[in-house]
Parts: structure tokens; C-alpha cells; sequence
């Protein structure tokens, strides 16, 4: 009889086990696999376009952006990551052509590329800023089999950094992202960095990886954080090497010395608008909040662009000089 029970026991130690690899493996799959479609990105009503969105002004920007492209080819850099892996990381450089040392990093989002974030590109181009966007790990031309959320990639930032450095000795740096790539700048931020970076400007980041994943378990599946985001973290540290839970832009932040724009629409429900209130709270450093009404998750820009980029220029320009 004890047998049995020992027996017993032992299946139901191996289902669950496998449950739990099984749940951690489809939901890694689901939101972290670099190859595997995002297709709850598609028809997402968090990421409808706003009415706040005004079709003329839209259609203007745009219209700029393709000229600018057209007219302002960019060139491709290359490094390798620092860590085990050797990844071989692509980024496309804007060199302004003015003699000056200024420098902005400009970093994509979730599932995005440096070839879609022209429009921030271009506006800090013109302002006399040699530009480089970075494809993220498993991004764009980038290697990588995985998404990194902000937490690898902001090494990555690092590396960047010292690539720029290296070839300009006097940058001045403004690192700036939307969305994951305002998670990556702020995560990089906890970290120690060279004078050269003045100031960091986020747009709608989220307040760590477990959050923004717990947020959107609910509101997908209606699935509570236990056990599958536990799971999930498991797995993605065996598969992609970090942990879920201690990609926090919270805590970077709060090892920051670097002034910092935090920017957010208050009607984003994707990486929902109450994160913005954790990370400035968190930042002990000269910061400025900008709240843009109406604007949807990724919308600032193209809801309000002319209080937007005069904010961003009020809030750099105090460090670095025109």
C-alpha cells in the first residue's frame, strides 16, 4: 500500500512538473520567442489609433519621414554583446555632417525595428544631433533568438555608448526610447555610465517586465500572476537567461544619476498610464514629467507633436548645448 502511495505520488510530482515546463514554454513562446509571431499584436484594441490622432498633422509627419529617408540613407554599424553569448548586434547611424559631438540613441520598441522609428530620427537629426537606432537583440538585423524586454538589451546600451566614445571622445549623449526601448534606456540607466550620457528621455516604459507581463496576462487570458508567470520566468531563464523578476525600470532608476523626461499618454491601457506615477516617483535625480491628454500607447508624439518635441528640447537643452 505504501508503495502504491509513494507511486502515486510521484506521477502526480511528474504531471505537474510537466504542466508547469509546458505552461513556462508556451507562454515564453507566446511573448518572448524572437521567430514566433505576436499575433495578439494584431487587431489589439490597447493599440487602436486614438481619436486624439489628428489624420492632417499624421499625414504631414509622415510625409516628412519619407523624404528624409529618401534623402538621408543611413549606414549600418556593428558590435558583438559583451556577454557569453557574442551576439552580433546591428544598429543604423545618421552621422549629421555638422562639426559637432552631439549624439542621440534612439531605441525601438516591442517587435519594432530601428528602420520604423524614423520620425524620432529625423527630428533629432534636425536638430543637429549624428543619430544611431539600434535593432535590440532579436530584432531587425540584429542576433538574437529571444526578446529581451529592456533587461540584456540594456548592456547592450552600454556597449553602444562605448562604440560612440570610442570614435567621438567628446559625445554628448541623449539616450531616448518608446516603449521597450524607453524600458531598455531607463534599465540601462542603474547602471554605471560614462559622463558622456548628459540626459535620457523615456516615452511610455513600463515599470518592470513582471508588471507589464502580469498586466497583460490578465487582460489577455484572465490568468492570475500564480503559478504562470512563475512558470514562464522559469523557463525564460533556462531559454534566454534573465529573470522576469529582476528586470525592474523601478529599481534602476532608482540607482540613477542621470536627469531624466519621463513622457506618457494618459489614455495608454497597453502599457497602462499608472506606471508612469512608479517610475518618476522613483528617479532621484532632476526629472520633469510630460503628460500628453488623450494619447494611446505610443501616441504622444502624434497626438501633441509641437508640445512634445519643445518639451523634449526645453528638458535636453539644459544639458546639452545647442
Amino acid at each position: 500500500m505504501r508503495k502504491k502511495i509513494i507511486l502515486i505520488i510521484a506521477i502526480v510530482i511528474v504531471v505537474l512538473a510537466i504542466a508547469y515546463g509546458a505552461v513556462g514554454n508556451y507562454f515564453y513562446n507566446y511573448a518572448l520567442d524572437a521567430k514566433d509571431e505576436k499575433e495578439f499584436m494584431e487587431g489589439n484594441p490597447h493599440l487602436e489609433e486614438s481619436v486624439a490622432v489628428m489624420a492632417d498633422v499624421a499625414e504631414e509627419a509622415e510625409i516628412a519621414d519619407n523624404e528624409f529617408k529618401a534623402q538621408y540613407p543611413a549606414s549600418s554599424w556593428s558590435i558583438t554583446s559583451k556577454d557569453e553569448e557574442k551576439l552580433k548586434l546591428h544598429a543604423d547611424v545618421y552621422a549629421n555632417g555638422k562639426e559637432n559631438s552631439k549624439w542621440a540613441i534612439v531605441v525601438h520598441g516591442y517587435t519594432s525595428n530601428a528602420s520604423k522609428m524614423t520620425r524620432y530620427v529625423r527630428n533629432f537629426y534636425e536638430q543637429g544631433y549624428n543619430v544611431l537606432a539600434p535593432d535590440l537583440r532579436g530584432h531587425g538585423n540584429s542576433e538574437g533568438d529571444y526578446i529581451g524586454m529592456g533587461w540584456p538589451d540594456r548592456l547592450d546600451m552600454l556597449a553602444w555608448i562605448d562604440e560612440i566614445v570610442e570614435k567621438d571622445p567628446d559625445a554628448e549623449i541623449v539616450l531616448f526610447g518608446v516603449s521597450m526601448g524607453a524600458a531598455t534606456v531607463m534599465m540601462a540607466s542603474g547602471e554605471e555610465l560614462p559622463v558622456n550620457v548628459k540626459v535620457i528621455v523615456e516615452d511610455c516604459g513600463y515599470s518592470s517586465v513582471s508588471d507589464v507581463f502580469i498586466y497583460q496576462l490578465d487582460d489577455l487570458f484572465g490568468l492570475p500572476e500564480f503559478p504562470v508567470i512563475q512558470a514562464a520566468n522559469t523557463i525564460t531563464n533556462w531559454r534566454a537567461g534573465y529573470d522576469l523578476y529582476e528586470a525592474s525600470s523601478v529599481e534602476q532608476v532608482k540607482k540613477s544619476r542621470t536627469p531624466m523626461l519621463f513622457i506618457h499618454g494618459d489614455a495608454d491601457t497597453f502599457v497602462p498610464y499608472e506606471m508612469l506615477d512608479e517610475v518618476y516617483n522613483a528617479a532621484n535625480v532632476d526629472k520633469q514629467k510630460l503628460v500628453i491628454p488623450g494619447a494611446g500607447h505610443g501616441e504622444a508624439e502624434k497626438v501633441d507633436p509641437q508640445t512634445y518635441w519643445s518639451t523634449i528640447w526645453g528638458f535636453v537643452g539644459k544639458y546639452i548645448e545647442e
